[in-house]
């Protein structure tokens, strides 16, 4: 029995603890913003308000303090939101952890003093000195993983033999795990993919969306090889497999419809999508510096639309 800790009780970090627990590990699952709701699912009810079901009786709920990190765990999961990584890094780095640490976050960081994009397993490694960092990412719905639907997701760590000891504590028959080396291309393909799931969301019928599919995936093909990625990773689950799921039904997605149908953005979230974090409104307010200044316009002209949609919170104008 392995001894796992979630950091994050949203949908996908409790989502995570169901094939946790089914391989028999003692898992325990905090929240740092929100102790109203670790005290919410500590109660008999464990009802999960957004995965809309009871958790496991087996899953431990703890509040969250430093010396629950110094507890020892053969794994910590990082489950928060991209704004939680500065935080919890920060955590790690005054604490000197040294389990290994599972990122479930997708995202990217924009270093203003350096001028440069950092995933997140780089914003960790270089900002707070953590090493021991495997990313898992890939086409997984919360919902349908606490279903136990049959879901497939991969392990990105340059040591593949780390990789795989965290896949043997968290696989089962439905929770299938594949192996990589590209944790630049996995990573940046798994948080550009909400973009461009915004971007597909905006086609207005199948023959229009399925064309901004395409030309979404050579657009992301181009900045996998611009950030150094194996450009092959963005045929893989975390590529094409996660963009599929995102613009079939994700939130990136419903939002990009709205800016399909002529609503700015600003009013589109605040009338139909107020409570729900848009992950691709994030991730473009993160990088627009960047891109806007250093990456070849030319190249990836859906993206340089969506993010003039965003930031000048202008009326979406893509040419399909």
């Amino acid at each position: 029995m392995k001894k796992i800790l979630i950091i994050g009780g949203g949908a996908m970090g409790s989502a995570f603890s169901i094939p946790c627990l089914e391989n028999k590990n003692k898992v325990s699952i905090t929240e740092p913003y929100s102790k109203v709701f670790i005290k919410n699912l500590s109660s008999k009810n464990k009802f999960h308000s957004a995965l809309k079901m009871k958790l496991p009786k087996k899953l431990h709920f703890r509040k969250y303090s430093r010396d629950l990190l110094k507890e020892k765990f053969d794994l910590i999961v990082i489950a928060l939101s991209l704004s939680g990584i500065d935080f919890i890094g920060k955590e790690f780095k005054d604490l000197k952890i040294q389990i290994p640490v599972l990122v479930l976050t997708k995202g990217l960081k924009y270093e203003k003093k350096k001028r440069k994009i950092l995933t997140i397993s780089e914003k960790l490694n270089k900002a707070f000195k953590i090493k021991d960092i495997s990313i898992l990412k890939g086409p997984c719905l919360a919902k349908e993983l606490a279903k136990e639907n049959q879901t497939s997701v991969i392990i990105a760590n340059k040591n593949i033999k780390k990789a795989k000891k965290i896949g043997k504590m968290i696989s089962t028959k439905y929770y299938l795990i594949e192996y990589s080396k590209d944790i630049i291309g996995v990573e940046i393909s798994s948080a550009i993919k909400n973009i461009y799931a915004m971007i597909i969301g905006a086609g207005q019928s199948l023959n229009a969306a399925s064309n901004l599919f395409q030309k979404s995936i050579v657009e992301m093909k181009y900045l996998i090889k611009f950030f150094k990625g194996d450009v092959e990773t963005i045929l893989g689950l975390a590529g094409v497999g996660d963009l599929y799921v995102s613009a079939a039904g994700g939130r990136n997605s419903k939002m990009g419809s709205y800016l399909g149908k002529g609503f700015k953005f600003r009013i589109a979230k605040k009338r139909f999508m107020a409570k729900d974090t848009i992950e691709g409104e994030q991730l473009v307010r993160e990088i627009a510096p960047f891109v806007l200044k250093k990456i070849d316009k030319k190249k990836i002209p859906l993206m340089i639309n969506l993010i003039k949609t965003i930031k000048d919170n202008k009326k979406l104008n893509i040419k399909v």
